[in-house]
């Protein structure tokens, strides 16, 4: 939805479904975004409103049930990735799109050296001769903060912290300079001294590379200290798209508005209790023909209950899909 210069990645109508024994499960939903180069944008939403299941479905990582509904499209340097064959998908992930893991343990192969599983991509994607991988692998350890990087390159994966494994994570998806990195939640499994370390490493080297980011995340306090734009998701669906002042600043959907409420705040009673939002996400068996989020809103009207908002412009670069709107109270005006 870039309105000034040409975006890194183009994202128009991407549906994603799955295929399980209960039927068909509607998991994104008419996703549309693009990515500036050298911008970050962060995604935000609740475990299962869909954000990781999107950026998985634009470099084929889901298994064999799910399928991408014919229509959409994902433009990524010249190409569609939906429509480019597996080989050609295969150069993109890693060398023109990096993908960091929210579980480094699971991620890493156990029975393989660190330096081993660095050095892999460099000489598949890159060609490098062993020697040059291995030299670009000691740079890229350096680069994310890991000392002693060429003797660590002969330790395993266990033999390093959760924070350094995530580090390792962090120089696998950098190893061949991709132009767009997308980082899956890449801090939630680590103490805060270390989730501020990696927050501060990925500031740097967006500087220094100047790479556009993706970052999923649940954690609207992180989102205010490194986004440009955010984008909630909900339901498999972009509710809300704003530059990150203004959301923070003037949120106009519901849910934008419940998970800001949600946050910790360092003011106030210590006796008063986080608040929380009531109900769960919904298990979409067909396309939504409501408002997902109507039976969960305070503020759901008649309307919200027989018809799916579609995203509209409210401000420069602000988007929402709701029909009703905080500055009056009642329906939005059309």
């Amino acid at each position: 939805m870039s309105e000034n210069g040409a975006a890194v990645l183009d994202v128009k109508d991407l549906r994603t479904v799955f295929e399980t024994g209960q039927g068909a499960i509607h998991a994104v939903n008419s996703v549309s975004f693009d990515l500036k180069p050298g911008e970050l944008l962060g995604v935000v939403g609740e475990s299962g409103s869909g954000k990781s299941v999107t950026m998985m479905s634009l470099i084929g990582l889901l298994g064999t049930t799910a399928a991408i509904v014919e229509g959409a499209h994902v433009n990524f340097d010249g190409m569609d990735l939906l429509k480019v064959s597996e080989d050609d998908l295969r150069a993109v992930r890693g060398a023109g799109i990096g993908f960091v893991f929210q579980d480094p343990m699971t991620s890493l192969n156990p029975v393989f050296t660190v330096g081993f599983q660095l050095m892999e991509p460099l000489r598949n994607h890159m060609g490098m001769s062993k020697a040059a991988a291995r030299s670009r692998a000691v740079e890229l350890l350096e680069l994310v903060g890991i000392a002693d990087a060429e003797k660590r390159l002969s330790d395993y994966p266990h033999q390093f912290s959760g924070g350094m494994r995530q580090r390792v994570m962090i120089a696998m998806a950098l190893s061949c300079d991709p132009k767009v990195l997308i980082a899956d939640e890449p801090t939630t499994a680590l103490d805060v001294t270390i989730q501020a370390q990696i927050l501060e490493l990925m500031k740097e080297l967006r500087r220094k590379l100047g790479m556009a980011i993706v970052w999923i995340t649940h954690d609207l306090g992180v989102i205010a200290g490194i986004a440009d734009r955010v984008m909630v998701m909900y339901g498999g669906q972009i509710v809300e798209l704003a530059p990150v002042i203004q959301l923070f600043e003037n949120p106009q959907h519901p849910y934008t508005r419940a998970l800001l409420q949600t946050v910790p705040s360092v003011r106030g009673s210590r006796t008063e209790r986080l608040r929380v939002i009531e109900g769960q996400p919904p298990i979409l068996f067909s396309p939504p023909q409501k408002c997902s989020y109507s039976a969960r809103c305070n503020h759901a009207f008649d309307r919200c209950l027989s018809a799916d908002p579609k995203r509209i412009r409210i401000a420069d670069g602000h988007d929402v899909a709701c029909f009703w709107d905080p500055e009056t109270g009642g329906p939005r005006d059309e």
